[in-house]
């Protein structure tokens, strides 16, 4: 059910709207309520397969438009959409968006501030990088999300272990299984949410990001300000990617790191951004993120006019080690700024953190989310709800 908790708040979005058909990878459960018509597609990065399912619903139908949220079906939604006829950003463009190498090339190409990258396909190419580019180093696959598989690299020595780490997840990949050595961002990260609408960026806002500390990225926490004087700052070097990159319709997650006070870009996801970021858009500004995906799929206008004015923090819950969950209680009460507790795991469930070759959903408990005026107060009130949640771990040993 992690689908209902990260993205059920879309589908429920677009549903208030839209007719919605879906073509999903299982039998639908929690979605019936939402949806009117469903094909099940073993797997949907299969394009013959999601392509036959879409001409079946478009027999079906009279389909206005196509989209997904769910990062390795992209490609292929794209090309789903450009078959049956309705708009779409270019199958190439979310191509490049979905190949790290090909993305940096391309804001190279534009004078969009990045990382310095080289993709490597062993473990001699990626030291011969590092010492061209200078350490620390930052190794990732090429074609991943949700920080899988990403790791920094401080010396030569630690650099054949982090090599190791990253091409063990690049391999589980279908687009490319190539790693990439590039320049570490020494600075605070954040991301930037956009919406682009016949080639016409909007950045609507910016998320800041807590990292977990170094050799991984695990994001630990994410704040929306609808006032936060940062977005002067990132929205011209987000709409330039967007560009760079030429996507012309859709909601995009633009990550980037400021170096120096200057943001330089990590990357640009091609849909809504995960962690139940845009549903704290919504709650901060009362811009309604995947509404505005569904329109522009249909081409129409978005709606970008904010409707309130406030903040919104996530945080996402980990162990500290790997182990078995024996106990997990939330106690107090439940005020109104509490607006939500998401457990994932169970007691009982075994826990495997990154260090031990776990990931996000290995590793994560669950998450909950605040609201406030400010971040500040947000953020207090997140601190406040960790400290009444409770949970253990039994030794993996």
């Amino acid at each position: 059910m992690e689908a209902e908790a990260y993205r059920g708040y879309c589908l429920e979005s677009v549903a208030a709207v839209y007719d919605v058909v879906l073509i999903t990878g299982e039998e639908p459960s929690w979605e019936v309520p939402y949806i009117r018509d469903c094909v099940v597609v073993p797997d949907p990065t299969d394009q013959a397969a999601l392509s036959a399912a879409g001409r079946t619903l478009a027999d079906r139908y009279d389909l206005a438009g196509v989209f997904t949220w769910t990062e390795w079906y992209l490609v292929p939604v794209a090309r789903l959409a450009r078959q049956l006829g309705l708009p779409t950003t270019a199958p190439e463009v979310m191509q490049a968006c979905r190949n790290k190498a090909t993305a940096r090339a391309l804001f190279a190409r534009h004078g969009v501030p990045s990382a310095v990258s080289v993709s490597v396909r062993t473990r001699e190419e990626a030291h011969a990088a590092a010492e061209r580019i200078g350490y620390p180093v930052v190794l990732k696959p090429a074609a991943h999300a949700a920080s899988i598989g990403v790791i920094r690299a401080d010396t030569p020595e630690q650099l054949t272990a982090a090599f190791e780490f990253a091409d063990r997840a690049a391999r589980l990949g279908t687009e490319s299984t190539s790693v990439l050595v590039e320049e570490y961002l020494d600075g605070p990260e954040v991301s930037v949410e956009c919406v682009t609408y016949w080639g016409e960026t909007i950045v609507v806002a910016v998320t800041r990001k807590t990292v977990s500390p170094a050799p991984f990225f695990e994001e630990l926490a994410h704040s929306v300000d609808a006032a936060d004087p940062l977005l002067d700052t990132v929205a011209p070097v987000a709409r330039a990617a967007i560009r760079a990159l030429g996507i012309t319709d859709g909601v995009s997650h633009a990550e980037m790191r400021l170096v120096g006070g200057r943001p330089r870009l990590i990357e640009v996801n091609g849909r809504i951004a995960g962690d139940m970021i845009g549903h704290l858009v919504h709650l901060a500004t009362g811009i309604d993120l995947p509404r505005a995906a569904a329109d522009i799929a249909c081409d129409r206008a978005p709606d970008l006019a904010p409707t309130r004015s406030s903040a919104a923090v996530i945080q996402l819950i980990y162990p500290e080690t790997s182990g078995t969950l024996t106990s997990l209680r939330f106690d107090g009460p439940r005020p109104p700024w509490l607006e939500r507790v998401h457990f994932q795991h169970r007691p009982g469930d075994q826990l495997v953190v990154p260090a031990d070759g776990g990931d996000m959903f290995t590793a994560r408990i669950g998450y909950l989310i605040t609201t406030g005026p400010t971040a500040a107060t947000a953020e207090a009130r997140a601190s406040t709800a960790l400290g009444r949640l409770t949970f253990r771990l039994a030794s993996a040993s």
